[in-house]
C-alpha cells in the first residue's frame, strides 16, 4: 500500500520518510535485502518505547493528581502494554504497511500482536527524530494511544479484578473456551467467563490469555452496569 495513505492516517507528514520506511521494517525483511543495506526498526522502537513512556507517564501524572505510583504504573502498563498497542494500529490499518521477509509472511507475521506492537513504538521513534522535538511525537501518541484511560485501566486488571469480587462473596469464576478459529499464525480464541453456571461475560482475542481478560472485562462492565459486550468492541 501507499505509504502516503498511513501517513495522512497518523496526520504526520515526514521530511525524510526513510525514517518511516524503517520503522516499518522487520528484520526479516531486512535481512532479505542485506545487499540493499535496509535496515531494520529495532533501534527506532527502543527509542519509541522511551518518547512513549515519557509522554504517557507525564499525561498519566497529570490527569490523576491524587494517584500514587503504583497505580500510575498499572494504568500506565495498561495503555502502552503491547496488546493495547495492537488494538490501536488497527485504527491506522498498519499491518498493511509493515514489511517482512517472505518466511515470516506466509506465518502470518505482519499481524502478530508483537511485531504490530513494535511498529507503533519505532513510528512513534521515527517521529520524534524526523520532528527534532517531541511534540510531533506527543501528538500521535495522544491521539491513537491515550484513550480511554480508566476504560484501558479496568480492562487490563479485569481477571484480578472480577476474581476479587467473587471471592469477596466466598465463590469462583469458571473461564471456558468456546470457540478456536483461524490459521495457527491467526487464532482468534473465543471464551466465556461464568459463576456457578450463568453466564458473565464473554471476549475475543489473539490468545487465550487475552480472550480471557476480554471476557473478564465484559462480565465486570455488565455487573457495574457500564454496557454490555457490544459496546467494548
Amino acid at each position: 500500500m501507499e505509504i502516503e495513505n498511513l501517513e495522512k492516517s497518523m496526520g504526520y507528514r515526514f521530511r525524510d520518510r526513510s525514517l518511516l520506511e524503517r520503522a516499518l521494517t522487520h528484520s526479516s525483511y531486512a535481512n532479505e535485502k542485506k545487499s540493499e543495506h535496509t535496515a531494520d526498526y529495532e533501534r527506532l522502537e527502543f527509542l519509541g518505547d522511551a518518547v512513549l513512556e515519557m509522554v504517557s507517564s507525564a499525561f498519566l501524572y497529570n490527569r490523576y493528581p491524587d494517584d500514587p505510583e503504583g497505580e500510575l504504573s498499572r494504568t500506565r502498563a495498561a495503555l502502552v502494554c503491547e496488546p493495547a498497542l495492537y488494538r490501536r494500529a488497527q485504527a491506522l490499518d498498519l499491518s498493511s504497511y509493515i514489511r517482512v521477509g517472505r518466511g515470516e509472511e506466509l506465518s502470518g507475521g505482519r499481524f502478530r500482536e508483537s511485531i504490530v506492537a513494535d511498529v507503533m513504538e519505532a513510528i512513534i521513534g521515527a517521529m520524534y527524530l524526523d520532528s527534532g522535538s517531541v511534540a510531533a511525537p506527543e501528538r500521535f501518541i495522544r491521539t491513537f494511544i491515550l484513550l480511554e484511560p480508566d476504560e484501558m485501566r479496568l480492562r487490563h486488571d479485569a481477571k484480578t479484578a472480577l476474581q476479587e469480587l467473587v471471592q469477596s462473596e466466598g465463590r469462583q469464576v469458571t473461564y471456558t473456551l468456546l470457540s478456536e478459529t483461524g490459521p495457527d499464525h491467526e487464532k482468534t480464541y473465543r471464551i466465556r467467563v461464568s459463576l456457578e453456571g450463568e453466564t458473565l461475560g464473554e471476549g475475543e482475542g489473539r490468545s487465550k490469555k487475552a480472550a480471557s481478560q476480554e471476557a473478564a472485562y465484559d462480565a465486570l462492565r455488565r455487573l457495574r452496569g457500564i454496557g454490555t459486550a457490544g459496546d467494548q468492541r
